[in-house]
Order: C-alpha cells, then sequence, then structure tokens
C-alpha cells in the first residue's frame, strides 16, 4: 500500500493545493523526509536531481513557518544558483499562497532596489542565493535572527562553487535554536563537516544514486574536424529536438548561437556574462519550445532543471569526469531515455580516452565526416560499465541525415514530465 501526503501528516488544505497540480502521491524522498520535517527534526537528505525535493522541504515549511515580521523571515531556504532559486520560489508559491504566505528569491544579476522594497513588505520564506543574501544583510535590508527553518540545498554544488563560507557566515547569524535541513547529492567530506557543525541530531533519508544515471541513455564520441563542429551541432538538434550544448566560454557559447542561427537552428545561450532577465527568458523560452537548444557554460547550467531534454551535446570537452557526469545526467531523467554526444577533434582524443576512463564508459570513438551526412547508419554507442552495472538502456541513437523533429515537440516532451519536477 502506498504512502499519501495525508499519511504523512500534511494538512487537507496543502494537499488540495498539489492535487491541483496533479501531484497525487509522494515521490520517495517525499515520504521519507516529510514526517521528520514536520515534527521540526535536522534532516541530512540525499537525493539525485529530479527526485522531488523541492517539496520534501518545502512542504514542511509552508506547514510550520511562522508569519514574519518587518525585514524578519521566519524560513531561509540556501540555493546555489540563480535559476534554482527563482525555481524553488515558482514551485513553492501555490502553497504558500494557501497559507496566505509571502515567499520571494533574493540573487545576484539584478538591481537591489525592487528586492529591498519586497523585504520590506515583509517576507515569510526568503530563498536566496549566499552572494546576494550576504549583501542584504550588510546593507540591513534583512535581518535572520527571527529564521526558525533553514534549508541548504544542493550544499554539494555550494561546495563546488565556493559559497561555504558564506554559507557558514549566514548560519552563524540564524537562531541557534533553528530546525536546519540540509540536502546534497553526497553527504561527506565538506558536506559532513557543514552538517555535523550546524546540525543537531540529524536524521539521515537517502534516496536514489549518487551520481546521475549514465545508463538512462545513449553515450557516443563523434571524431570529426574542429570547423565541423557548428554543423554537426545544428544535425543533432534538427534530428533529436529538445537539445542543451555545453560550452567552454562565454564568448563559445555566443558565437555558436549565431552560427546555428545562421544554420536555421534556433536557439539562445545562457551563461555568466548575460543579465538575469536575459537568463530567465533564455530559459523560459528552452522550456516552451521557442527555442530548440539552450547553450550553456557549466557553471550557468548548474541548477537548470529541465524535464524531457531530448539530447546533450559536449560542443567543447567536459573538464573532468564529475563536469561529464553533470551536464549528461540533463538527459535521460525521470524514466525516460535521452541521447548524449560528444563531439571530438584531433587535439581532444588523448583526453577524451582519459575521460572515457574516469567516466566508466566502454566507448568506440567513431570518425564522422561533413555535415550533414550521406548514410542513415546509426553510430556506435558508448556503454556505461561498472562492476555491478547492470544491462545498459539505451536511448534513440544519433543517426545521420535523420528527418527534423517537428518544431514544439521539445515542449510537448517537457510537458509529459513535468508533474515529476518539484
Amino acid at each position: 500500500m502506498s504512502t499519501s501526503f495525508a499519511d504523512l501528516g500534511v494538512s487537507a488544505d496543502l494537499i488540495d493545493a498539489l492535487n491541483k497540480r496533479g501531484i497525487t502521491e509522494p515521490f520517495p524522498i517525499q515520504a521519507a523526509a516529510i514526517r521528520d520535517a514536520l515534527a521540526g527534526r535536522d534532516i541530512s537528505g540525499r537525493a539525485p536531481t529530479g527526485s522531488g525535493k523541492t517539496l520534501a522541504f518545502g512542504i514542511p515549511m509552508v506547514e510550520r513557518v511562522p508569519r514574519a515580521r518587518r525585514l524578519r523571515p521566519g524560513g531561509l531556504i540556501l540555493a546555489p544558483t540563480r535559476e534554482l532559486a527563482a525555481q524553488i520560489q515558482r514551485d513553492l508559491l501555490p502553497l504558500a499562497k494557501t497559507r496566505g504566505r509571502r515567499v520571494i528569491a533574493v540573487y545576484g544579476g539584478v538591481g537591489y532596489d525592487t528586492q529591498i522594497r519586497e523585504l520590506r513588505r515583509g517576507v515569510d520564506i526568503l530563498v536566496a542565493c549566499p552572494g546576494r543574501l550576504i549583501d542584504l544583510v550588510e546593507r540591513r535590508a534583512v535581518e535572520l535572527d527571527g529564521v526558525e527553518i533553514v534549508v541548504i540545498d544542493e550544499a554539494d554544488r555550494m561546495a563546488d562553487m565556493g559559497f561555504l563560507p558564506q554559507v557558514r557566515k549566514l548560519l552563524d547569524l540564524v537562531s541557534a535554536n533553528r530546525q536546519t535541513i540540509l540536502f546534497s547529492a553526497t553527504l561527506d567530506g565538506d558536506i559532513g563537516l557543514l552538517a555535523r557543525k550546524y546540525q543537531n541530531d540529524p536524521v539521515r533519508h537517502e534516496v536514489g544514486d549518487t551520481e546521475p544515471d549514465l545508463e538512462a541513455s545513449t553515450h557516443a564520441f563523434w571524431h570529426i574536424e574542429a570547423t565541423e563542429r557548428p554543423r554537426h551541432t545544428a544535425k543533432l538538434i534538427n534530428e533529436h529536438g529538445s537539445t542543451i550544448v555545453f560550452c567552454k566560454t562565454r564568448h563559445g557559447a555566443d558565437r555558436l548561437v549565431k552560427q546555428l542561427s545562421a544554420a536555421g537552428v534556433s536557439a539562445a545561450s545562457i551563461h555568466g556574462g548575460r543579465s538575469q532577465g536575459q537568463r530567465d527568458r533564455a530559459l523560459q523560452s528552452f522550456k516552451q519550445g521557442d527555442v530548440e537548444a539552450l547553450i550553456a557554460t557549466d557553471v550557468a547550467a548548474r541548477g537548470i532543471h529541465v524535464d524531457g531534454v531530448a539530447c546533450v551535446v559536449h560542443f567543447d570537452l567536459a573538464e573532468d569526469a564529475k563536469a561529464y557526469m553533470h551536464r549528461s545526467g540533463r538527459t535521460g531523467r525521470a524514466g525516460a531515455s535521452g541521447v548524449v554526444v560528444t563531439l571530438v577533434s584531433d587535439a581532444m582524443v588523448r583526453d577524451v580516452r582519459r575521460l572515457q576512463k574516469d567516466v566508466g564508459l566502454v566507448a568506440e570513438l567513431e570518425r564522422v565526416g561533413r555535415a550533414p551526412a550521406s548514410t542513415n547508419k546509426p553510430l556506435p554507442a558508448a556503454t556505461p560499465r561498472r562492476a555491478d552495472a547492470r544491462p545498459a538502456r539505451h536511448g534513440r541513437r544519433p543517426e545521420a541525415g535523420a528527418p527534423p523533429r517537428r518544431a514544439g515537440q521539445g515542449a510537448r516532451d517537457r510537458a509529459r514530465g513535468r508533474q515529476r519536477r518539484g
């Protein structure tokens, strides 16, 4: 017999709000964590991206957060990126509205004035990136001594991006009697130290794999001339539709958007050199299917969670195995299959072999000619191999010369999986 939200102690009004969004049964991490969070326990949770952890901490926060005083929020959620902070705010707004609670997000890349005005109006749940929140504290625009519930989301990415000193500084400003909920893809190393210092007898909940499931996708490595990469990227986007392409630099991402546009492919770039408004519009256009490709740098792509991504292209080689898995994990999610293609120039061959070994992929480096190719022969796919690996599940192989997908197909695919976000 499956567990219901009512079984976990969630109130009827919030259950009704969830039902209106088509969310009727808790995901595993929600079933594991909500009851303890409602009881006020500190929680250390390990759950992969896309597992539903936002509602695992969001539902209890909306249930328990007190009504705030001016400039003193009662609930605080720390997130590593602007995109993730904005997404958390969107996910919690319907629940917060049900309870008459205000939730806002503050992050860099936009002006201070609007955020300060919102804080002065009073905010019950504050979602924040650490750097901007410290700036607002120093400007006396917000005080944290009234915070009773703190969530640190994607703590491992906080560590990767060098934000843990800022996180510790903020936690030191919050009441010592707070409830502290921490979610991370891993709970060891620096994250374990953070938990031991700032949590009180936390209950630990772990769901899913520690790394993205590479077996959910087909992985291919195409050995091509460097100048042919834009052409092959355009062909992959035409073939598969919804695609995220990873570039090493901001300039490279913007240049590729122009090259794709010249080839008749709609794309938008997202990187640290763009304003927050530009990043928001690019991401929204991709989610809605107005553009079929999102061209991203690694830093900007952290926190981007879009359902129904059919293909990931490593236009520039991932820096290491962890980056490869993070990038590739944007597709093949929520039980769907995906395609991952790495474009390899002559100068990259040695680095690619090392990367394949570190990731654990048995792969053929297939020489591919000019795009579009004239053959319909499927290109060989890499197979993830680990000692305990299950037989790999393969998505649609990247085929040369396949007919373009219909415009908007990516948006329809994403709509099918949208319920799984949260």
